[in-house]
């Protein structure tokens, strides 16, 4: 099929063949960030890159159009359209998938209905007793049979209550109109009653517990081998030609979408603070020019000083055009870009990535010694850290050969330049309703599809994790070359510092008691797991004994892929515990409607799905939720007792 170059939704999963697209895909992953596809490597021009590699849409998500994303942009070069081969439809497609989930939920049964019923039955045998009783009574005593009939069935509608069900539904509905009042609407009223047993509450991250996106905190330089101290701004005019600004200004994939910069909002963050100008070739340009025009950014007007004339004249001159991207890969945790600087013969590499691999990548006498130590301190603040780093090429590189080169050979050899530190607010109210929550004895997890130290440390902020209380990170491999599956468990503090290195616990060392004997015993356990969305599919599949002790002291669950987040509910479900969920995207419709009580906080997809929609977008609807949940659930309780009574108590007066 051919992708329109306005953009269009897509209707099917397809596999790009040609051209580039800029895809929001914030329907399956929930994170609102256009992501760019590239086009799958054609095997004849690179036979050693691909190999015997068979194409996968799990794999190759970069090369995929997932079904149900929206594609805001398509790019070509000179009269190549922009091609896609469609490989899944229907309900077989990711978003086919979700929706099936949704329309065709495992049914929740819930233990108050079931016992009502039983109870109905052995109201029915007592009945059955009486009326027996009264016939047998009235023949030995020669009653007309006319009385008899009308006797013996006074008794059977007597004690079974008709008004039972209308009674028992009574507290459900002044409870569903409290919670209209507090701008919380319900589609399912029978699970307001769930809503009182829940135990544990499953939170989604972004834009649930924190605000979307990141903001900048500051940037901490390196020069010599040396941090100098943090600073706020980094768009002063000292740094304004500095190779630092530079990487800010380049090593990025954002993209003009009708005018508007737009991409990863960590990228957007971190250009916007500089306030630079970024200018794309337009497409009749690349048709012309067939793929030289390069991306070019250079500094706003208003940063050079206006006094100084001549700054002024060198300033307009200066700009930098982007000459090759080496995209974002989450298996590197790393991006690269070639550059140059206009006028300058040689050309700049710059990369930018997550902190460890970055420093490993660069010479070590650029790397300051304190490096771990500083590091640590921001991550275990809850900062997300991003280093920098740059390196000149030699001058024979050209720009032929920049195109074909390796991207290894780029990436070694650089000068570390310092760390940019972002940060991820908490939303006001999140710490004081976990606190309630807690104080409740209600569990609280986080379900997230963002990165696992962020998770964690976001988790310590709001409090789902206590500062002197241990995170395991359990890491799941699954079975290659002939060696079985196998689970390392690390501690989240060495985690950090270096994997390769990181003492590995035993796993006899886990302090893991299936039975708490007592309460005192559960304020012992001080151990929360972790795990990615990969690690916790292998021992779904490998390590089925282990699943009922990983949920019951797992605190947080990263990169989860939405059927994931369901089976982690299920999970939770089989050893007993009554979950809620709560989440704003439609990644988590799945788990939102499997679980006995999912709020959704959006009005989009989410709440489709789940029984529950609040109107304020905060988590602070979930203790409001239990509470009317409980006060439901009481009512029914003594309404029940109330009926049961009533008719046993008239059932034994008529009979006698």
């Amino acid at each position: 099929m051919l992708i329109p170059s306005n953009g269009t939704i897509m209707p099917c999963d397809a596999v790009l063949l040609s051209g580039t697209c800029i895809v929001n895909e914030s329907m399956l992953t929930g994170e609102s960030v256009p992501v760019t596809k590239i086009n799958l490597p054609n095997p004849s021009e690179y036979p050693k890159a691909v190999g015997d590699e068979i194409y996968s849409p799990e794999v190759h998500k970069r090369h995929t159009l997932f079904c149900g994303t929206n594609v805001i942009q398509t790019r070509f070069y000179t009269g190549e359209l922009v091609k896609a081969l469609v490989v899944r439809t229907g309900f077989s497609t990711a978003k086919g998938q979700l929706v099936r989930s949704i329309l065709y939920p495992k049914p929740t049964d819930f233990k108050l209905y079931r016992d009502a019923y039983l109870f109905l039955l052995s109201l029915v045998v007592v009945a059955g007793i009486g009326f027996l009783y009264t016939i047998v009574n009235s023949i030995l005593n020669e009653v007309p049979a006319r009385t008899i009939i009308i006797e013996s069935l006074d008794i059977i509608t007597i004690t079974v209550p008709p008004a039972l069900p209308a009674a028992m539904t009574a507290g459900i509905v002044y409870a569903q109109r409290r919670l209209k009042k507090i701008g919380i609407f319900c589609i399912s009223p029978q699970r307001i009653n769930i809503c009182g047993q829940l135990n544990l509450v499953c939170f989604d991250k972004t834009g649930t517990l924190t605000e979307d996106g990141l903001d900048l905190w500051g940037i901490q330089r390196v020069e010599n081998a040396r941090f100098l101290l943090p600073e706020e701004k980094a768009c002063s005019e000292s740094l304004l030609k500095s190779e630092f600004v530079a990487c800010m200004a380049t090593c990025h994939s954002l993209t003009k979408i009708e005018g508007v910069l737009s991409g990863d909002p960590l990228d957007l963050k971190m250009f916007e603070a500089i306030g630079w100008i970024l200018e794309e070739a337009t497409e009749e340009e690349t048709a012309l020019h067939n793929r030289i025009m390069p991306t070019v950014v250079r500094p706003s007007k208003q940063l050079s000083p206006e006094s100084k004339q001549a700054t002024d004249q060198e300033m307009t001159g200066y700009e930098i055009g982007i000459v090759r991207q080496f995209p974002f890969s989450s298996v590197l945790q790393r991006m690269c870009v070639i550059a140059r600087v206009l006028g300058e013969k040689r050309m700049d590499a710059y990369m930018k990535g997550a902190p460890e691999v970055i420093a490993s990548l660069c010479k070590q006498e650029t790397v300051p010694v304190d490096f771990e130590r500083v590091l640590e301190e921001y991550t275990k603040q809850g900062f997300r850290v991003i280093a920098l780093a740059h390196r000149k090429l030699e001058s024979k590189l050209t720009w032929h050969k920049v195109q074909t080169i390796s991207r290894d050979a780029i990436e070694s050899n650089m000068d570390f330049m310092g760390l940019i530190i972002m940060q991820n607010k908490l939303k006001q109210e999140t710490p004081a309703v976990l606190e309630d929550l807690h104080k409740a004895n209600i569990r609280t997890v986080m379900v997230t599809g963002d990165n696992m130290l962020t998770a964690i440390s976001v988790a310590r902020d709001c409090g789902m994790i206590l500062p002197q209380d241990k995170v395991i990170i359990a890491e799941a491999l699954p079975p290659k070359d002939g060696q079985a599956a196998r689970i390392n468990w690390h501690y989240a503090d060495t985690l950090a510092k270096c994997t390769s290195s990181s003492p590995a616990i035993n796993s006899e060392d886990i302090p893991v008691k299936l039975v708490h004997e007592s309460l005192e015993d559960l304020q012992m356990t001080k151990y929360h797991f972790a795990m990615n969305g990969k690690s916790f599919a292998v021992i779904l599949e490998h390590f089925q004994d282990l699943v009922p002790k990983l949920v019951l002291h797992g605190t947080v669950f990263a990169r989860m892929a939405p059927d994931q987040k369901t089976q982690l509910v299920e999970a939770l479900q089989n050893v007993d515990y009554y979950v809620g969920m709560c989440g704003d995207g439609a990644n988590d419709c799945g788990a939102l409607k499997r679980a006995h009580g999912g709020i959704s906080l959006s009005e989009l997809e989410a709440s489709v799905a789940s029984p529950f929609t609040s109107r304020t977008p905060s988590i602070s609807c979930v203790p409001k939720l239990i509470r009317e949940g409980r006060a439901a659930l009481i009512t029914s309780f003594c309404v029940f007792k109330f009926m049961a009574l009533y008719s046993i108590i008239q059932y034994i007066s008529v009979t006698f």
